[in-house]
């Protein structure tokens, strides 16, 4: 899984403030034996204001589906699935 965040801190072993539960459940007492974790950068910038360097978190946090508990560890915003549930199309809803 993804998480997006923002390092401001340029500090090499910085990952960001996911939360550790919700990784934590993702692994039994085998994978926490031997994992990788890798950081990717995906925009930086010298001169960019913090709200500048928010509004780039958000927009990768949706890009990536950072935030779909199948694809990433970020929880805000909140997902909304492009498709709806299998309840709400019995109910006539239609996909956005």
């Amino acid at each position: 899984k993804i998480y997006v965040g923002r390092d401001i801190t340029n500090t090499i072993n910085y990952f960001g403030s996911v939360n550790s539960a919700l990784i934590a459940a993702d692994f039994d007492d085998d994978a926490r034996r031997d994992f990788t974790i890798r950081k990717i950068i995906l925009w930086e910038s010298d001169s960019a204001t913090l709200q500048e360097v928010n509004r780039m978190e958000l927009r990768f946090i949706r890009e990536l589906h950072a935030n779909d508990p199948c694809i990433g560890y970020n929880r805000w915003p909140p997902f909304k699935p492009e498709w709806p549930t299998e309840e709400a199309t019995s109910k006539g809803e239609q996909p956005r």
